[in-house]
C-alpha cells in the first residue's frame, strides 16, 4: 500500500540534525542500524543540553535565588511535558524520573512489590521480556515466595493469548510485558492484555522501551498502572528513563530510595515523604537530562509520531522482503506484513551473529549481535544469539541494501 508524500518523512532533512552519520570508517559512510541499543542525538537536543549549562545550571528545588529557579521551573515542567507526550492527564505527579527503564521496573518492584507480594501471589511475565523486567520480578519473587509465570510465544512470535488467558488469574498479582519486543519487533496487546489483567485484580506494568520511541502512545487508552521507558532510545540523552504511575498507586508507594528531596520534614526519630513525584527523586535529580528529554518530546511531536510508525513499518517490511528471499537467512517474529516494530532480529546459516556483525563493521554497518538482552527467549528460540538491525527516523531503504550487501559478504567469506 502506497502512501502520500505528506505522510512519508523528509529523511535527508531529518539526517543533517545528526552530524555522527557522517561519519566514515575505512572510507565508507556510516550506516547506523543499532537504534533499539540507542538512538542518535539531534543537533536541537545537543544545544538543549549545551545551553542548559550554559545558561540555567543550578540545583533544584533548594535555592531561593534566580539560577535555582529557573532549573527548577524547567525541570518541573519537563514532567509535564512528558505526561503530555505518553497522554498521563495526572501531569507531573505522574511521572518519576529515574536514569533508564530497568531503574523505572526496580522502583516499582522495591517500592510496591516487597510491601505487597507475598507466597500466594503470582507475577505473569512473557518469554520475550528484556531483563529488565524478567530478572527484576524475578528475584523479586525470590525475596517474596512469589512465583513468576511466563506467557509462551506463538510460533509466529506473537504472544499466545490463549495462554495468556490461562495463566492471568484471581492469584496474579501483577502483570509485567513488554510493549514492543526489542528481539521479536513483536507489538503486543498491551490494552487486551490489561482488561484482562484488570478483571482479575492484578495491576499491569507496561516496558514502553521500544514503542515510546517509533509509535504514539497513550498510557491511558492503554489503561496501564505502570509504564516506563528511556529516553536515550527516542532521540534524549542518556541517563533519564520515565516511570508512569497511576497517581493513586504512586501516593500508597513507599519510597524505594531515601535522602535529600524526596523528604518533607525530617526529626532525629522520624521523616515525612514529600509529594509525587518528589518522594521517589531522591538527592540531587537528572535535571539536564530531564529538560533534554522534554526537548526530545518536541523534536519527535514535530516530526509527528504516526509518521514515524510508518516510516518504521516501512524499513522494516522492507527489510523482511530483502532477508526472507535469502534461503540461509532465518528471520525471527512476525512475519512481513504483520505489525512490528523497526527491527529484524536474524541468523545467517554457518556464521555465529557475533562474527557477522563483525564483519558487518568492516563495511561501516553498525548492526547488534547477542541474546539482546533477552536470553530465555533465545533458548526458546533454540540459538544461543542472533544479530539485529533497528531502524529509526533517519534510516532509509538504501541502508537496508548495504546491510544485505554485508550480509552476503559475510556469505562468501563464510563459503
Amino acid at each position: 500500500m502506497g502512501h502520500s508524500e505528506s505522510e512519508l518523512l523528509d529523511v535527508a532533512s531529518i539526517r543533517e540534525d545528526f552530524p555522527i552519520l557522517q561519519r566514515e570508517f575505512g572510507g565508507q559512510q556510516v550506516v547506523y542500524l543499532d537504534n533499539a541499543a540507542t538512538t542518535q542525538t539531534p543537533e536541537p537536543i545537543v544545544e538543549t543540553i549545551a545551553d542548559y549549562y550554559r545558561t540555567t545550571n543550578a540545583n533544584v528545588h533548594r535555592g531561593l535565588h534566580q539560577l535555582s529557579q529557573e532549573a527548577s521551573i524547567a525541570y518541573e515542567d519537563a514532567h509535564d511535558r512528558v505526561a503530555e507526550f505518553i497522554g498521563a492527564s495526572g501531569e507531573r505527579e505522574e511521572i518519576v524520573f529515574t536514569k533508564n527503564t530497568t531503574e523505572s521496573m526496580n522502583v516499582v518492584a522495591y517500592a510496591w512489590g516487597l510491601n505487597e507480594l507475598g507466597p500466594e501471589d503470582e507475577i505473569v511475565l512473557t518469554e520475550m521480556e528484556h531483563h529488565a523486567s524478567l530478572v527484576t520480578w524475578q528475584q523479586i519473587a525470590k525475596k517474596t515466595g512469589a512465583t513468576c509465570r511466563y506467557i509462551r510465544t506463538a510460533e509466529d512470535g506473537t504472544l499466545d493469548m490463549d495462554h495468556a488467558r490461562e495463566l492471568i488469574t484471581d492469584d496474579t498479582a501483577m502483570v509485567s510485558v513488554v510493549h514492543v519486543s526489542n528481539t521479536l519487533g513483536t507489538v503486543n496487546p498491551v490494552s487486551q492484555l490489561a482488561d484482562i489483567a484488570h478483571d482479575h485484580g492484578a495491576y499491569i506494568f507496561v516496558d514502553g522501551a521500544q514503542s515510546v520511541p517509533n509509535r504514539p502512545v497513550d498510557v491511558e487508552a492503554i489503561d496501564a498502572d505502570f509504564f516506563a521507558f528511556s529516553g536515550h532510545k527516542m532521540c534524549g540523552p542518556t541517563g533519564i528513563g520515565v516511570l508512569y504511575g497511576k497517581k493513586h498507586l504512586l501516593e500508597e508507594m513507599e519510597p524505594y530510595l531515601y535522602g535529600g528531596m524526596m523528604i518533607k520534614k525530617v526529626t532525629f526519630e522520624d521523616s515525612k515523604w514529600n509529594d509525587l513525584p518528589w518522594k521517589f527523586e531522591a538527592g540531587t535529580p537528572v535535571i539536564c537530562q530531564g529538560i533534554a528529554l522534554a526537548a526530545a518530546c518536541d523534536y519527535l511531536d514535530d516530526i509527528g509520531m504516526e509518521r514515524i510508525e510508518r516510516h518504521e513499518q516501512r524499513l522494516a517490511d522492507y527489510a523482511m522482503e530483502r532477508l526472507t528471499e535469502q534461503e540461509d537467512v532465518e528471520v525471527y517474529g512476525p512475519p512481513a506484513g504483520h505489525e512490528r516494530g523497526g527491527l529484524v532480529s536474524f541468523n545467517l546459516d554457518t556464521v555465529h551473529a557475533h562474527d557477522l556483525s563483525s564483519i558487518l563493521n568492516d563495511s561501516a554497518v553498525a548492526i547488534r549481535a547477542g541474546d539482546h538482552c533477552t536470553q530465555p527467549l533465545h533458548d526458546t528460540l533454540g540459538v544461543a544469539a542472533s544479530a539485529r538491525a533497528s531502524f529509526y527516523i533517519y534510516n532509509t531503504r538504501e541502508e537496508i541494501d548495504k546491510l544485505v550487501e554485508a550480509v552476503d559478504d559475510a556469505r562468501q567469506l563464510f563459503a
